[in-house]
């Protein structure tokens, strides 16, 4: 068994997000998970993502606070314990258009080996 403590987490940089801290629960340095991790990001007003697609799939769980989420389809808001699905190479960003901070659990598999 493997128990982060909020106060312990370690800050982590995610390419293309702005006005967010990012923080590693499990994975990577966190945790010895072998297929996926997981973070706990902060979206102050106004902050978000840029449109981009990885090949990775992912799963947003809203935690507290609305987050928009926007896919070449259309958007959506993700609110406390909704989930959000995002298939592989699906283009998506995210923005918090309230005054207040937002906060999502992401779940990822880990980038494929060279």
């Amino acid at each position: 068994m493997k128990i982060n403590r909020l106060v312990d987490l370690e800050e982590y940089e995610a390419k293309g997000h702005f006005d967010m801290k990012g923080f590693r629960m499990q994975g990577f340095d966190a945790s010895d998970t072998e297929n996926f991790w997981v973070g706990l990001s902060y979206f102050l007003p106004g902050g978000g993502t840029t449109h981009s697609a990885t090949p990775i799939e992912k799963v947003y769980v809203g935690i507290e606070g609305e987050l928009t989420v926007i896919t070449d389809d259309g958007e959506d808001n993700l609110r406390p314990m909704d989930s959000c699905y995002l298939a592989p190479n699906e283009g998506r960003s995210i923005i918090n258009r309230t005054n207040k901070i937002a906060t999502i659990l992401v779940i990822m598999p880990y980038p494929p080996r060279d």
